[in-house]
């Protein structure tokens, strides 16, 4: 039987993510970022095609990013609130990581499992920062959907996605617990 690590059971059971909004500087320096990045990627990979990439954004590239984020949302016509959630969502940020989905060509690795990784990816850099004692928080919205915004502003190749934007900073405020899951109506036992 393997050794059991409680200590990293123990963050599993109880780790939370932190609402961006409450993040601020300081945020990890490159060293420390790669140590979590690094961790992310130790993620399931079928195939070994690391159908994923990470962009670093830091605050100029975020307020770039916010800025670009109005007459985006205007162009689209996309509701004026939406709009300026999503424009928050950069600005008051120090620090973010966009996930990209880069799916590769492959007979045997069907798209799909391909886009799982790169989720997979996402909840492991959430965790890795967590576990290293940073606030983060995995976001989206429409900016991370929009192909014209993800490839003018991203640098995005046409067969990429944004599977999130993981933010990273320095947690001000502590969420309330909230509700859990019921497992007794999300788990069937198959015995034969």
């Amino acid at each position: 039987m393997p050794e059991k690590n409680q200590a990293a059971l123990d963050f599993l059971l109880t780790r939370r993510s932190r609402p961006a909004k409450t993040l601020t500087g300081p945020v990890p320096g490159q060293d420390e970022l790669m140590t979590i990045l690094t961790a992310a990627a130790r993620t399931p990979d079928h195939g070994k095609l690391e159908p994923w990439r990470f962009i670093v954004l830091e605050k100029p590239a975020l307020t770039r990013l916010a800025d670009c984020v109005e007459p985006c949302g205007a162009k689209l016509g996309i509701d004026p609130e939406k709009i300026e959630k999503s424009r928050r969502q950069f600005a008051d940020a120090d620090l973010a990581v966009a996930v990209v989905l880069s799916p590769v060509e492959s007979e045997k690795v069907p798209h799909i499992e391909q886009v799982y990784s790169a989720g997979a990816v996402c909840l492991s850099l959430l965790n890795a920062a967590l576990a290293a004692g940073w606030g983060a928080n995995w976001l989206t919205g429409w900016p991370s959907h929009d192909p014209a915004f993800i490839k003018d502003e991203l640098g995005l190749e046409d067969h990429e996605s944004v599977a999130g934007f993981i933010h990273i900073g320095t947690e001000t405020a502590a969420p309330p617990e909230r509700p859990r899951p019921d497992l007794s109506t999300k788990v069937k036992w198959v015995s034969a």
